[in-house]
Order: structure tokens, then sequence, then C-alpha cells
């Protein structure tokens, strides 16, 4: 299937890596142009340089979209580049700090809120103006399954923060309808990336592991980040112009199992 996605200038913050890396590469075997991005130069380096080496068109930007001026920096540079932006891929998130309410601190809740949603909506705010009128403009949010399973959410900042991107997909895709840009959001189970903490729960505890992929995954595997790419890239391409302000799970249908101990995050 032609995803009409060719000559598509294509933005993906924490792009360096997994789920965003593996983006990345769909987005330009679509014959997209890419601007990455990432908070560390060596990675975010090797990432154009593959890509590059594929006959792909990048630009880079080292940026940490938690940081206003980083944020603006990042989408302004895009639009110079190449003229404007046709879709943006916010997939910075993460977790951190107390997993338990009682053992949690304002600055984890604070924090963990920053990165996961108030960065995005900055770049979603940023980036609209260099959006407007390009024709099959797209959003998509990158968020978790945590954010409406709390037996599956690693912690109550970390599930909250991607429910409310979850939440605010629709009111932000009815704002942006009459800007043409359509707002979506992707929603990952666990996904397993060399390096990433479910990999090192593999390394330091297989049996463990194992007994939670027995338990927890009716497909008997986790996903892959270029399983959740393709969902992505579908989505931000115009043979999906009918699909607004939903939440797409990309998930395999994980099920809660074991203590929230045993998970690795």
């Amino acid at each position: 299937m032609d995803l009409r996605l060719a000559g598509k200038v294509v933005l993906i913050t924490g792009s360096s890596r997994g789920i965003g890396l593996a983006t990345a590469n769909a987005f330009a075997a679509e014959g997209c142009r890419l601007v990455l991005s990432a908070r560390t130069a060596d990675t975010l380096r090797d990432a154009e340089a593959a890509l590059r080496a594929s006959g792909a068109s990048v630009t880079t930007q080292v940026a940490d979209v938690t940081q206003p001026d980083d944020a603006a920096r990042l989408v302004q540079a895009a639009a110079t580049a190449f003229g404007g932006i046709d879709i943006l891929v916010n997939n910075v998130g993460g977790g951190g700090g107390g997993r338990t309410i009682a053992d949690s601190t304002d600055e984890d809740w604070r924090a963990t809120l920053e990165v996961n949603l108030l960065q995005t909506v900055r770049m979603m705010r940023l980036a609209l103006p260099h959006m407007r009128g390009r024709g099959g403009a797209a959003m998509v949010n990158v968020s978790s399954i945590s954010g409406w399973s709390p037996q599956l959410a690693g912690s109550g900042q970390y599930g909250a923060a991607k429910a409310a991107l979850i939440f605010d997909t629709e009111r932000w895709a009815l704002e942006f309808v009459p800007h043409g840009v359509r707002v979506n959001t992707v929603s990952p189970g666990s996904i397993l990336v060399e390096g990433n903490g479910w990999d090192r729960y593999r390394i330091a505890s297989q049996a463990n592991y194992d007994d939670y992929v027995r338990h927890g995954f009716p497909m008997g595997r986790l996903g892959t980040a270029e399983e959740v790419a393709d969902v992505i890239v579908f989505l931000a391409s115009p043979r999906s112009h009918w699909i607004n302000g939903r939440n797409i799970p990309v998930d395999g249908l994980e099920q809660p199992y074991a203590a929230l101990d045993r998970r690795p995050y």
C-alpha cells in the first residue's frame, strides 16, 4: 500500500533509539524527510549516520524538550531546514521516582507530568503554526497502556500522565481540525528493545521474565519497536485520514500478572 508520505517532513522527538528510531526508519522507508532529536549527541549522530547511509534525508537537533527554549529551537530548526512540518511524533516520555503514593514526592509527580504531558502540549503548540495549511498534517502522541490499567502502570504518576494524553487527544483533535491537523495517540504495551528495562530484566532474571511472558502475553512474547512504529506511520499518513482524536493500543492484548514489584520499571 502506498501511504502517500513521500516528501513529507516528519519531526520525531526522542528519536535516537527504541520506538523513536524505529519510527524514523519506517518514515524513511516511505520517502519522508526527517528531523530527529534527542538529549544525547552521540546516539543522535549514530542514528543520523545510519539513516543517511540508507539514503534518507535527515537533519538533527540535540534538544531536551522538557526545556522550553530547547523545544522552540527544535521546532524552528525543523521549519528552517525543510520549510515547514507535516507530521509531529511526540515520542519522549518516561517514569521515575517513587512507585507508590506513599513514597513518591511532589517532585516525582512534577517531573513525570513534565516529561510525558507538558512537553507534548508545548511541542504541539510550537509546531502548529508550521503545520497549518500544508494538507494532510498529523500529530501522533505516544502514550501507554499504563494510561488505563493501574495494574500495568509502573507508578501512579506515570499512569496519570499517560491517561491525560489519552483523555486530551479528542480535545486536541477538535481544536486542530480547523487548521487541517489530525491528532491521534498510540499506546504501546510492553516492548522489548535491546538495553531497555525489559531487556535488562530478562538478562537479570530469566525465569521471572519467562513466567511473566507466559502468563501476561497471550501472543507469547513482548512487542517490538517496529510494530509500534508501523502503527504510528499509518496514523500519520493520508491513508488514515478518517481516524482522528483516537487512541490505538499496540499491546498484543497484554494482561496484568503478578505483583507490581515484579515489573522492571
